[in-house]
């Protein structure tokens, strides 16, 4: 049972300090689609997603109105489709289908036009890895994700090295649209089969059939919180972060609980991730100025950033039945006020960034670079992030937009909770001879353990 003053306090979280779920997402096996007729595979695909999923987000809204809480959007994350489209070849058809579908049903994002090639890649997905541009640039809410490295498999360079190539085209292709097509790519090390959160969720094959995975966000409780305790030290406020996170996840759980009881499916994990947006009283950014900073990425961001984390983390998982997905803070800097400002005024750049991806729960993420960053330069980037993860035993990400036409002191605004973003600096030494090489970097050697 829940006090009066918890009530309270909950509601005043709602109403006052940003405290939303930021995503239901029905995480969708389509391994009984796949078909060698294109037609066939389609229409099964359209068939499962538009029936399982019928009902999210007529549920999703319901609950919403019920318990007086945000649900930000609904989503579907679906079986890679780079093995769903192997058999039929009908990779474009298949992302024009899933758009398709989930307009239909009115959600807001449908991810999984997705490829897992860490440790190498069949012809087939060589293949589908090149439908990346014309499928993010023909539909309009598909997202698309690339695993390419991982603790256990090691950095695939061939697939790096391709993936700065394809950046560039979804670029070029998209530069009507501030080049936002690549907005909707992540590229991983260490991808997780259960993320909720766009653009890089997909469903996992250790997944079961249909469950349901929640994303619940707070930023703005938390730096509320901290602002209440100046007199605090560090112990105090990582101990006050966890109780904190605590009261964030049980809302998620509720509301994760609830939804796949009422759609007759399983209840899966749920996200602990502090997700920011660009509204003022919801960023990451201004936790890590409360905790002391004068402005992100003076040095101290880095530490700040480990124990909110961590913090975030060991709070959550007490409110919560199964966690998983990314769990952590995120970092994407058009996507959050406080990043914006702090790469706006200079305080904040890329390589600062990288530090802090090593202890955050994603990676570089929704930063534009200039559009004329060359394609090695991208990969290179990517590189440098599945290094970060793969030594490091944890998820990182990269989602960079090269913005055609733009240089360094533009801005582009792409709307929405994708935000505003300072075009950033990149440094432009060539990297082009060690992306060239291609190969594996092999895992280190703490995997091999067995």
């Amino acid at each position: 049972m829940f006090t009066e003053s918890e009530i309270l306090e909950t509601i005043d979280m709602l109403d006052n300090r940003h405290l939303d779920v930021r995503t239901v997402t029905a995480s969708l096996s389509l391994l009984d689609c796949i078909d060698s007729s294109a037609k066939k595979c389609c229409d099964k695909v359209y068939d499962k997603i538009t029936r399982v999923c019928a009902r999210l987000v007529p549920v999703c809204d319901s609950l919403a109105a019920r318990y007086g809480v945000s649900i930000v959007n609904k989503r579907i994350a679906v079986t890679p489709i780079s093995l769903i489209g192997a058999a039929s070849g009908a990779y474009i058809e298949l992302a024009k289908t899933l758009d398709r579908a989930g307009k239909a049903l009115g959600v807001d994002f449908i991810g999984g036009y997705s490829a897992l090639v860490q440790k190498g890649a069949t012809a087939a997905e060589n293949r589908f890895l090149d439908t990346i541009p014309q499928a993010l640039t023909e539909t309009d809410i598909v997202c698309a994700s690339v695993n390419v490295a991982s603790s256990k498999a090691g950095i695939n360079l061939d697939a790096i090295g391709k993936l700065g190539n394809i950046i560039k085209d979804l670029a070029y292709r998209t530069r009507d649209n501030n080049s936002f097509g690549c907005g909707k790519l992540v590229v991983f090390c260490n991808a997780v089969d259960d993320n909720p959160f766009m653009a890089g969720a997909f469903t996992g094959l250790a997944e079961g059939e249909c469950t349901i995975n929640v994303g619940v966000s707070g930023p703005g409780v938390v730096e509320y919180e901290i602002n209440k305790h100046p007199d605090y030290d560090i112990t105090d406020i990582c101990e006050l972060i966890k109780r904190t996170a605590f009261k964030i996840t049980r809302l998620g759980q509720l509301i994760g609980t609830k939804a796949a009881e009422e759609l007759g499916l399983t209840a899966g994990i749920i996200d602990l991730s502090l997700a920011p947006t660009p509204a003022v009283g919801d960023s990451v950014a201004r936790i890590l100025e409360s905790i002391g900073l004068s402005k992100v990425g003076s040095c101290g961001t880095t530490a700040c950033l480990a124990l909110l984390n961590d913090a975030v983390k060991k709070g959550g998982v007490m409110a919560a039945r199964k966690v998983g997905g990314l769990s952590g803070a995120f970092i994407p800097v058009s996507e959050d006020a406080g990043m914006i400002e702090a790469a706006r005024s200079g305080a904040l750049g890329i390589e600062k960034l990288e530090a802090m991806t090593a202890v955050c729960s994603v990676g570089l993420d929704m930063i534009a670079i200039p559009g004329d960053t060359s394609a090695s330069v991208i990969s290179a980037m990517i590189a440098d992030e599945c290094a970060i993860g793969m030594i490091n035993n944890k998820t990182t990400a990269v989602r960079v937009i090269p913005v055609y036409g733009k240089t360094v002191g533009d801005e582009v605004c792409f709307g929405g909770l994708f935000g505003t973003a300072p075009i950033m600096a990149v440094s432009g030494e060539n990297p082009d001879m060690f992306i060239g090489r291609g190969g594996i970097i092999p895992p280190p050697i703490h995997a091999n353990k067995n």
